[in-house]
């Protein structure tokens, strides 16, 4: 019998104690009402303490969680701890996947075409030699833009930079890449169809990702087959240089060359009604709760 066949006893840990918290809880609802349309039995377990316990008789654990906590490999070591199967990528992959600047590192060893970065680990730190403006300041373990500054101009610097400090230690700082948003789905080791990222407001942070009606996507993208194959090529290598399994989303821009620059890999993305990857699997014809399915499946799969 196929596990799409076979009722299921499954836990979908949503919630957590990152920035993305309420982004997660609505990934989760909406991960655990397709579950449960497909018959399974679902039970949600948030955690935003310690003292979580998994549910017993829990076949398998779909992870709706996003942030620190739940993607930065936290919760997936507690998980091998107990035992549990789950879905997504591995402790090493996860943290290293959310940590940006190993995510550069990992890009860098393995090939894969990134932006220019340099890592700053001080709120005072003065504009660095050699680089001109304009730069882009990212935390480095945060996700969902959270934290993400432009530097259009030096006087910009340090009021940039204590922002983006906020959020973490370290912060990522990255030549501006002028060019098409776009970003990579990728389910069991196949990408998916590239979808273009197109902001109405010229800027994709967190408040027009999540907001209904901010952001144009296109799926597919407008891309000649060989852009759109180099495109792929680029976020499958992110994928592959940080030892990802199962699924993620790569975030990539094109310059206008048609030369592809990853930008991260997100380990766990969103799973939202506005979500990216379930956009890019509805353009290769699988729905929602097929693609809830098919990552539940890939997770068993690892332990037959």
């Amino acid at each position: 019998m196929s596990s799409a066949a076979k009722i299921l006893n499954i836990t979908v840990m949503l919630g957590g104690p990152s920035a993305e918290r309420e982004v997660s809880l609505r990934s989760g609802a909406a991960v655990a009402q397709a579950l449960r349309s497909l018959g399974h039995q679902v039970q949600e377990v948030d955690p935003s303490d310690e003292r979580w316990k998994l549910p017993t008789g829990t076949d398998v654990v779909f992870l709706a969680l996003h942030g620190t906590y739940g993607e930065d490999g936290t919760v997936q070591r507690r998980l091998d701890e107990l035992g549990a199967i789950y879905t997504g990528c591995g402790p090493e992959a996860s943290r290293v996947g959310f940590d940006k600047f190993l995510t550069k590192q990992r890009c860098v060893a393995a090939g894969v075409p990134t932006a220019r970065f340099l890592l700053i680990e001080s709120a005072s730190a003065s504009w660095p030699m050699g680089w001109d403006p304009p730069v882009v300041l990212k935390p480095v373990r945060q996700g969902s833009s959270v934290g993400l500054q432009f530097v259009e101009r030096v006087s910009d610097w340090s009021k940039a930079l204590a922002e983006s400090m906020r959020y973490d230690s370290q912060v990522l700082m990255e030549e501006k890449i002028v060019g098409r948003e776009c970003t990579v789905g990728i389910l069991g080791d196949r990408t998916l169809p590239v979808v273009e990222v197109r902001p109405k407001t010229g800027v994709y942070d967190y408040q027009t990702k999540y907001s209904a009606g901010a952001t144009d996507y296109f799926c597919p993208a407008e891309f000649d087959e060989p852009t759109t194959a180099r495109i792929q090529s680029a976020g499958l290598g992110a994928f592959t240089a940080i030892g990802g399994r199962d699924y993620s989303r790569v975030d990539v821009i094109v310059r206008p060359t048609g030369e592809p620059v990853v930008l991260e890999v997100n380990t766990l993305p969103g799973m939202t009604e506005t979500s990216l990857l379930p956009k890019a699997a509805a353009a290769a014809g699988i729905g929602y709760a097929e693609l809830c399915q098919r990552m539940v499946d890939l997770a068993l799969k690892r332990e037959t």
